[in-house]
């Protein structure tokens, strides 16, 4: 089953269940990969709904530290549980460790040395660990092992 697909079937069961509150979050996310089938007028598969679901769990991370900051709990605890409910569609994230091997496997596989090749490693690590691990740690790791 698609991501879309179970998307779709998420939705349903929310309706179903009448729980409002994972039903909104599910249709605020239909609704973003709506607008981006609309403008680039195909379906997305499923690597680009990941970017879309990717997208919408980095804003809410980024809010939910900007509320933390101003001491909004109230709107930080939404953004939790809206985060909650939009983890479940991501894949199984790697461990640190995992995303070290990795990291080392294609610096190894680029022929990488310095920090000069790490746009090199970056464009060849990101669609291995594509959904599976944060950007920044993977930045940070690749950083290290460059030095």
């Amino acid at each position: 089953m698609s991501l879309s697909e179970r998307l779709n079937e998420d939705m349903k069961q929310a309706m179903k269940s009448q729980d409002k509150f994972k039903l909104s979050v599910i249709r605020m996310v239909r609704s973003t990969i709506k607008n981006s089938e609309i403008e680039l007028k195909r379906t997305l598969d499923d690597n680009e709904v990941l970017d879309v679901l990717t997208r919408e769990i980095k804003q809410r991370k980024d809010s939910l530290q900007e509320f933390e900051k101003a001491g909004r709990d109230d709107l930080a605890e939404n953004l939790k549980a809206e985060l909650v409910v939009l983890s479940a569609y991501m894949p199984q994230q790697l461990s640190e460790e995992e995303v070290k091997a990795i990291v080392q496997q294609t610096i190894q596989q680029v022929g990488a040395s310095s920090k000069a090749d790490m746009g090199k490693v970056m464009n060849a690590l990101m669609p291995q660990v594509k959904g599976r691990a944060d950007g920044k740690l993977i930045n940070q790791l690749v950083q290290q092992s460059l030095t």
